[in-house]
């Protein structure tokens, strides 16, 4: 008989203490610890997963050269926003975590994949019934005959229906509901999360089977369960946008296999969720008039390029203190932004509301927006508008200077395909550029003056 003891968890990173402590000494987060009811493992009973026989060898150091190495062929879904921020596909033997709020959508999306593959895919169910996952299929445009439903949370039956079933891809919606018998305290817990992700991580390395896991995510934004559920995962995906608006974002945190600066863009339509091949489109509002204090700017997030509107609002302060605000864009650097702008650019903002706004709902930490940034202020400002055919590409520094951006090449190329005109970019960034390459008018600056005095005289 397995002995049962109470012990206490950190929920921020795990770390297991046997009496109730205020700060955690591995972390060093407040009030976190929660006490768990667990089981001692016995030393002689195995495990949910069988013990693989290349572990019964005593494992020895090799030097670096001696060690094999073949390029493992990736699976290529049809889903070409899953294929890009997985770094290229599905790689044999990995483990991919999905969080994101309740309701945005991170069932629809498995689901959807789930059938689309051509492989044999067990997708594993603690939330819904069969019914409830057929009832979502049949609204869904995409049909597999590849997609097989188990509704179960225990470890042990999972397992057992994976050594008969023998399924080329595994998905367990969600992490949370799983429970393993090894543990006593109750599923979503510190030790039942760890456990049952351990032992979906030593299947999947075993059997080379890749495993996607859905995470819920607690009400600060974070994955919920001991931070080392991340560290343990190759790859952690975040499904992040308004459940009010029909666009959706899939951004990579951690890929072990891949870029970290991926971004996946989707729609959620009544069928499904529709992958938006050209996010730029979505991202530049459709208007018939041109108006004051909207700008375009070119941004990048990984290798893909995107055009973005940013919108801003000037107007005179109706109370003491002048108000700023942005939404999707750093508001610390907003603040340096307005500074530089009166500063050297001689406007006068410090009684000036500035409200700005990101159009579509992104989030940018791309510095090349800060010269469509500042022109969009400076346009609402002195209300004038800006040409909808010109975009902006362009860092700002302190001192006024426009600086250079990386892949400038890729930024007016997707300007040029989009139907631009112009764009603004650094001097600094001419250096060995072939202007006859483009249809498009660049204009090279360095000061912030140059730009506001073509754009207010024209």
């Amino acid at each position: 008989m397995a002995k049962v003891k109470t012990t206490y968890f950190c929920q921020n990173c795990g770390h297991q203490s046997p009496k109730w402590l205020g700060r955690c000494p591995s972390c060093g987060d407040w009030n976190t610890f929660v006490e768990e009811l667990i089981e001692k493992e016995d030393k002689n009973e195995k495990g949910s997963w069988r013990v693989s026989t290349t572990q019964k060898v005593l494992n020895k150091p090799k030097a670096i050269t001696e060690i094999t190495y073949s390029e493992q062929p990736r699976t290529i879904t049809k889903d070409k926003e899953l294929n890009r921020v997985l770094g290229g596909g599905i790689v044999p033997g990995s483990m991919v975590l999905i969080g994101g709020e309740p309701g945005i959508g991170k069932s629809t999306l498995m689901l959807q994949i789930a059938l689309s593959l051509p492989s044999r895919v067990l997708y594993v169910s603690g939330e819904e019934s069969e019914q409830q996952i057929k009832m979502r299929a049949e609204r869904m445009t995409t049909k597999g005959d590849n997609c097989f439903i188990l509704s179960e949370t225990s470890t042990h039956n999972i397992f057992k229906q994976i050594e008969q079933f023998e399924p080329d891809i595994l998905v367990i919606d969600s992490i949370q509901t799983l429970q393993s018998n090894l543990i006593e305290s109750a599923a979503g817990s510190v030790s039942q999360v760890r456990e049952c992700t351990a032992e979906l991580m030593k299947y999947a390395k075993e059997s080379g089977t890749p495993v996607f896991m859905i995470g819920h995510i607690t009400k600060e934004g974070t994955l919920a369960g001991p931070k080392v559920l991340e560290h343990m995962v190759d790859t952690v995906l975040q499904f992040e946008g308004d459940r009010h608006m029909a666009y959706r974002i899939l951004r990579t945190t951690k890929n072990r296999f891949g870029s970290t600066s991926e971004l996946g863009i989707y729609e959620m339509q009544g069928s499904g969720l529709r992958e938006v091949s050209n996010p730029s489109e979505i991202l530049i509002s459709q208007r018939e008039e041109e108006l004051s204090g909207s700008t375009i700017g070119a941004m990048l997030e990984g290798n893909r390029p995107l055009l973005i509107e940013i919108q801003s609002l000037v107007s005179p302060a109706t109370y003491g203190t002048p108000q700023r605000s942005s939404t999707g864009f750093d508001a610390k650097r907003l603040n340096m932004l307005l500074a530089v702008l009166e500063k050297r650019g001689g406007i006068r903002l410090g009684v000036q509301d500035v409200f700005l706004n990101i159009a579509g709902g992104l989030k940018v930490e791309d510095p090349a927006i800060d010269l469509a940034v500042c022109a969009s202020i400076v346009s609402s400002y002195e209300d004038i508008s800006i040409p909808h055919t010109t975009c902006f590409a362009a860092e700002v520094g302190l001192g006024g200077e426009v600086r250079a951006v990386n892949r400038i090449e890729n930024r007016i190329s997707e300007a040029e395909k989009l139907g631009f005109k112009e764009i603004y970019i650094s001097k600094y960034n001419t250096k060995g550029l072939d202007f006859k390459q483009f249809n498009i008018r660049v204009h090279a600056v360095a000061k912030l003056e140059e730009i506001f005095a073509q754009i207010l005289s024209s």
